[in-house]
């Protein structure tokens, strides 16, 4: 058993950070959230609704990996681009999302560079606008910090500080307890599968 009777509100516009010892269930949660693992037992609404069956694709929720996940062999421009070509958009509404999202990450002019060229902090940005791009109603990060060093990780914290400020709903799973408690919400500490305590940053 990884996760045992969870239960976990998310409202709208709320940035809602999980903490906790690794193992204790944090990822999984986010992977349920995402549509990535289907939980044995129990329901996942979204806005009432049961999405306990819909696939990732299909859901309003788009998750920002550790690992980045992105595509080497396609440029920059059109990574952020993918989904949007998935969705069968307009060349003008896809140009003009990308340059949008690009913008909103600092990664302006970064259109045409090769995705190997990109240091781990842009790489790690250019993961959030291809997110960002699908415009989903909530965006989930799995430690999008942990495989940076203090200096990536601080311009990357920042686009994300950015996104709570354009009223973003987000989950994120991390380990920078600062961070936590200057943009958080809502703080959860997750220990052996289930809530321990959860509240405002003043907890922390």
């Amino acid at each position: 058993m990884i996760l045992d009777n969870l239960s976990l509100d998310i409202n709208e516009k709320e940035f809602v950070t999980l903490l906790g010892p690794s193992g204790c269930g944090k990822t999984t949660t986010l992977r349920i959230l995402g549509g990535f693992v289907t939980p044995n037992c129990g329901d996942v609404l979204f806005e009432g609704k049961r999405i306990n069956d819909v696939p990732s694709h299909e859901r309003q929720i788009n998750t920002v990996f550790q690992k980045y996940a992105l595509f080497t062999h396609l440029n920059v421009y059109e990574n952020v681009a993918f989904g949007l070509r998935v969705q069968k958009k307009s060349e003008k509404e896809i140009q003009e999302t990308v340059h949008e999202m690009l913008e909103l990450v600092n990664l302006k002019g970064f259109d045409k560079r090769n995705i190997n060229s990109l240091s781990g902090g842009q790489q790690q940005r250019v993961a959030i606008a291809r997110a960002l791009a699908l415009n989903p109603k909530i965006l989930c990060f799995d430690e999008p910090t942990s495989a940076l060093d203090p200096e990536l990780t601080g311009e990357v914290l920042k686009v994300i500080r950015s996104l709570k400020d354009e009223h973003c709903t987000m989950v994120i799973v991390t380990h920078e307890m600062h961070f936590a408690h200057d943009v958080s919400n809502k703080v959860i500490f997750m220990d052996n599968g289930v809530i321990a305590e959860q509240g405002s940053p003043a907890i922390l």
